[in-house]
């Protein structure tokens, strides 16, 4: 880390919480160094930077680290806050309020809810784990049209906003689950969630951004295979 003006993101190709911090830089317009991680043989790098917890994603900014996706989101609106800069939270103190609790939900009980799923055996368990996450989205939906009126709060004009990238994250890329057997969105119970997931994944930015389909597909049916 020679230029202390460097901005450098340490993840892994598969990792949605990586691609969060990829997808607000590109929207910001920050010049970054990607840093690819094998989790498996963690570099020394990313145990200096991220000594607590030892995953990813972290931002190093002036050779200072930035640890967990939702604070690291906030610190590039933070920084990188001039008039020409999209802003990912907005200006009024309860919208942002909202935004960060639905965020917080989506990453304590959605994404859970979907690795629950994945690592969970074909039958009885997976489908009730499949319906657990189900009523999640529900109170997802419902919370998100209420507190919201009806506006969609995933995108500020043309341009992702913060819950935008926060629910990109695996939702995303259902498809790839989907093709590797394992159903994270059901369109028949939440069809409201997958419209919105899939008016994301129509964004340039997130296309850009997602990890390659066939590789994940690959990687999803390897680690169902491990499973049986």
């Amino acid at each position: 880390m020679e230029n202390n003006d460097e901005v450098v993101v340490f993840g892994t190709w598969a990792n949605s919480l990586s691609g969060r911090v990829e997808m607000a830089l590109k929207l910001k317009g920050i010049p970054y160094k990607y840093v690819e991680e094998d989790l498996a043989n963690k570099s020394d790098l990313l145990l200096h930077y991220n000594p607590v917890h030892k995953k990813v994603p972290v931002l190093v900014h002036k050779g200072r680290p930035i640890s967990e996706s939702l604070v690291i989101l906030e610190y590039i609106d933070e920084y990188w806050s001039t008039n020409n800069t999209p802003k990912l939270l907005p200006q009024d103190p309860y919208e942002r309020a909202q935004i960060r609790f639905w965020a917080h939900f989506y990453d304590q009980k959605v994404i859970p809810a979907i690795y629950t799923i994945g690592g969970s055996k074909i039958g009885n368990e997976r489908e009730k784990a499949t319906e657990e996450l189900s009523e999640l989205l529900k109170i997802f939906e419902q919370g998100i049209q209420k507190d919201f009126l009806g506006k969609l709060p995933f995108f500020d004009g043309n341009n992702l906003s913060f819950l935008g990238i926060v629910v990109n994250s695996y939702a995303c890329v259902y498809p790839a689950f989907h093709e590797a057997g394992v159903v994270i969105i059901l369109p028949q119970k939440n069809p409201t969630f997958q419209s919105w997931v899939n008016a994301l994944r129509e964004n340039p930015l997130v296309r850009e951004t997602l990890p390659d389909h066939d590789r994940l597909v690959n990687s999803l049916k390897a680690y169902q295979a491990r499973l049986s």
